[in-house]
């Protein structure tokens, strides 16, 4: 049976952006605003080649709560992937809750199953990809909400501290910690959740 990575977006594939009404970094809301962080692309190209599934899982309520539009959340994953694609890069499945439990949208105002610290995003996409042996598979996210997810979910988890996402992170007790994707990317290739270490290489 194989085994998946999954990955949170904002804060390990997308640098969150200043939201000015709240005075802190979160989901961009704008196309034009979308942009990798900086070790995204070559950590999503460590994990490529271990070639087990790479699924994107993200809370995104910003429509639930009268933030934003779907059509503006459409255009954000589209230039997302247009990122990706520019590095050669594409994930293997995306996967978003838009609820939110206080929001005032008529259908995404409540609470879910999808929506991390649940695990519902994480066992729909295992189901989705013809079963997974979740105990080897990893939740990747910059938030307690992220290693929750992976924890319910019965994976390992690795919790990306990302300076812009500070305020997401208060308890998190993640199997290991680590400053980017790439950083991440390489202990999941090493196996064990500790941080990666080259071989020398021998002279002569």
């Amino acid at each position: 049976m194989t085994w998946a990575v999954f990955l949170d977006r904002d804060g390990v594939i997308l640098d969150p952006v200043l939201d000015p009404a709240a005075g802190r970094h979160e989901s961009p809301y704008r196309a034009e605003d979308v942009a990798l962080t900086p070790e995204a692309a070559d950590g999503l190209r460590v994990l490529r080649e271990l070639g087990a599934p790479l699924v994107l899982v993200s809370n995104q309520p910003s429509v639930a709560k009268g933030q934003s539009s779907p059509e503006a959340m459409s255009a954000v994953h589209e230039a997302m992937r247009r990122r990706l694609a520019e590095q050669g890069l594409e994930l293997d499945d995306y996967r978003y809750c838009f609820h939110h439990p206080e929001g005032t949208h008529p259908e995404l105002g409540r609470a879910c199953r999808c929506r991390k610290p649940e695990a519902g995003l994480l066992l729909d996409a295992a189901e989705a990809l013809g079963g997974l042996d979740m105990a080897r598979s990893w939740m990747i996210g910059d938030s307690d909400a992220d290693v929750e997810a992976g924890r319910r979910a019965g994976g390992r988890t690795i919790l990306i501290e990302h300076p812009r996402s500070g305020h997401r992170r208060s308890s998190a007790a993640p199997e290991a910690r680590a400053p980017d994707l790439l950083t991440a990317a390489r202990m999941v290739a090493d196996g064990t959740g500790r941080p990666f270490v080259p071989t020398p290489q021998e002279d002569g």
